[in-house]
């Protein structure tokens, strides 16, 4: 059975903005001449990996609701240069968006239960994704998303 995590995304006000951000370092990494891939380094290396590659996503925290994920495909501990244990989650690039779930803040990453996490967006709500970020964000501080 697969196992999720959850972590803010800091600096991002949107899923636009991830998406940008994601293509911007792929095509860094492309140009540099490194391997084409997408991961996000974290301090502390998840002890149920196994779970967490095993189908499970990274969903993402955008200014205080759960809005989208990422397929975990790997996960590489390494030591950092000043010799601090770290590891990198490797992810799908693409963005799947999901139903906005209010969250406070909180440090780190947290394991999420299958069971606890929003849903992904389906072609019945298509019309959500197209909406502006801005109209989403003043629908769901409403309470109507």
């Amino acid at each position: 059975m697969s196992l999720n995590l959850i972590k803010l995304c800091v600096g991002c006000d949107s899923v636009e903005d991830l998406e940008e951000w994601i293509a911007f370092r792929l095509d860094e990494r492309r140009r540099a001449g490194e391997p084409v891939e997408h991961y996000h380094t974290t301090r502390m290396t998840p002890t149920r990996g196994a779970e967490v590659t095993d189908g499970g996503s990274l969903y993402w925290v955008i200014k205080g609701n759960v809005q989208c994920r990422q397929l975990i495909t790997e996960i590489r501990p390494f030591t950092d240069d000043e010799g601090i244990g770290r590891c990198r989650l490797i992810l799908d690039p693409a963005v799947v968006r999901t139903e906005w779930q209010p969250r406070r803040a909180f440090q780190g990453w947290r394991y999420l239960k299958p069971s606890d996490a929003p849903a992904d967006l389906g072609k019945g709500k298509a019309g959500l994704v197209e909406m502006p970020p801005k109209l989403r964000r003043e629908l769901a501080d409403l309470g109507l998303l």
